[in-house]
């Protein structure tokens, strides 16, 4: 065999031995990465972390949860509370991450499986950016497979499968602190209501049956239970007897007191489901409702209809964890709880009673007919 020869047989056994390395590395690089962190280092990182975005078919983000001191806020919602528990959920989601398969690494089929670039327009995916002490920890989520989710950390070309899979929201008025305020409908005292269309009405507890200081006339009852509600109120006494209605429109009835009562979910538990800035909405024409506790706290609410939307604004002076929440913002909260809170007077009185439309008509009785004697 000649020199030229064998060195030509030796460089061939050289590149096939070569590629056969770099191809058992690439399988041991699959194999090593199963079964590994999505972002390795976030987990030990999320006390540390100061802000999360998420962006999805557009240059900037859609929203942002960002911490101020102690508070996390969103500032697409006017700096409002963010929902703790849900970002929280959402945090521990990406640090467990874990991969269960490698996927293409072609730019051209990311969009199939929604790993595309979130910047471009329609992209299926979203880019969720979190900033913590060690630096950006950056994934674009994609499309749900099975119960995991596909990905891609961003800059890199390939994409996984991991699992568990990765879920949220990406409109801002789901990442808001949904509570709002409770108040039980045995606390309350008093309403007063000033409709936005409609006449005005006060519905308010008179005393319960067997306490001295009720009244048995009727027209000097209703003055002296309203007096004596607030007296009750002021001195914190817990509230108690049914409830009466004042602007009772002439000629008209109020209903009994179960309908006169506040609804048991009209006030407790309410919850918002967006805030704005109040500036930002025409409050020009509002309903207001003020409502007398028994402790003698005032709550009041001023209500405008937008569109198919509900908005209020809540005022609690004596509250101020709430009104550092409240001031100078709107919420919306959902039509039926709007509805119970600013009751039309209608609604409060008994109904009109329906007459019978009259008739004229002739009613005619049939002739007996002849009948034949029996033979």
């Amino acid at each position: 065999m000649s020199r030229q020869r064998f060195i030509v047989l030796l460089a061939a056994a050289l590149l096939a031995i070569s590629g056969a390395l770099f191809l058992s590395s690439q399988r041991n690089l699959a194999r090593d990465t199963h079964g590994m962190p999505l972002l390795p280092s976030l987990a030990n990182e999320l006390n540390t972390v100061s802000e999360l975005s998420l962006r999805k078919g557009s240059a900037t983000a859609a929203v942002t949860i960002h911490k101020q001191g102690e508070q996390w806020i969103v500032p697409e919602r006017a700096n409002y509370p963010a929902d703790v528990p849900k970002l929280r959920k959402l945090l521990l989601a990406l640090s467990d991450a874990k991969i269960r398969e490698e996927k293409t690494s072609n730019p051209a089929s990311y969009s199939v499986i929604g790993v595309e670039d979130p910047s471009l327009p329609g992209a299926a995916g979203t880019q969720i950016d979190v900033t913590a002490q060690d630096g950006k920890h950056a994934v674009i989520v994609g499309k749900s497979v099975g119960e995991g989710s596909f990905v891609r950390r961003a800059g890199e070309k390939i994409s996984y499968i991991v699992e568990p899979g990765i879920s949220f929201e990406t409109e801002p008025r789901f990442w808001i602190e949904p509570k709002l305020l409770d108040l039980p409908a045995d606390k309350i005292q008093r309403i007063e209501v000033k409709p936005a269309g409609g006449p005005s009405y006060i519905v308010h507890r008179i005393a319960a049956p067997g306490d001295n200081n009720k009244s048995t006339a009727s027209a000097s009852a209703s003055a002296s239970a309203s007096a004596s509600a607030s007296a009750s109120a002021s001195a914190g006494a817990p509230a108690a007897g049914p409830f009466t209605l004042d602007g009772v429109p002439s000629g008209r009835k109020a209903a009994d007191s179960p309908l006169l009562a506040p609804s048991p979910t009209a006030f407790s538990g309410l919850t918002a489901d967006d805030v704005a800035a109040a500036r930002d909405l025409d409050f020009s024409n509002p309903s207001i409702a003020t409502l007398t506790l028994s402790d003698g706290n005032i709550v009041a609410f001023t209500g405008t209809t937008i569109g198919d939307k509900r908005w209020i604004q809540v005022t609690h002076p004596t509250d101020a964890a709430l009104t550092a929440r409240t001031a100078g913002r709107a919420f919306e909260i959902p039509s039926y709880r709007y509805d119970a809170i600013f009751r039309p007077l209608e609604q409060l009185l008994v109904p009109k009673e329906q007459k019978a439309p009259a008739t004229n008509k002739k009613v005619t009785v049939p002739k007996k007919s002849a009948v034949p004697p029996a033979s």
